[in-house]
């Protein structure tokens, strides 16, 4: 669906919510990066509130490895009540992607002068 001019997208939907829980299910690593939509504001924080409950789920009955990365990101898992469900959480978000990408991150590259 297409976000009609002149709107925006604060949140994501229940048909959205259960496309995720369908296809996060089956997963054994997921990397969570920005929340859904304006969770700070309690009108738009339905979907990311209801990933975190997924996540959560997905920790602990199917033992998924969950890593929550960014500060928004961890802000809203702390704020859904889920966090320490998750297996990791950072608020190096865009640090973790580019870990994650192969680059060098100088804070950990410093290390190695130790």
């Amino acid at each position: 669906n297409s976000i009609p001019e002149g709107w925006m997208g604060l949140d994501n939907g229940p048909d959205s919510t259960e496309q995720q829980r369908k296809i996060l299910n089956n997963c054994k690593t997921i990397l969570m990066n920005g929340p859904m939509g304006v969770f700070e504001f309690s009108n738009y924080s339905k979907g990311t509130f209801a990933l975190m409950e997924i996540l959560s789920d997905c920790t602990k009955k199917n033992g998924a490895t969950t890593i929550i990365g960014g500060g928004d990101s961890v802000a809203a898992c702390e704020q859904s009540g889920h966090a320490g469900d998750m297996s990791h959480i950072s608020t190096g978000g865009g640090a973790s992607l580019e870990l994650l990408e192969g680059k060098v991150l100088p804070g950990v590259a410093a290390l190695d002068n130790l």
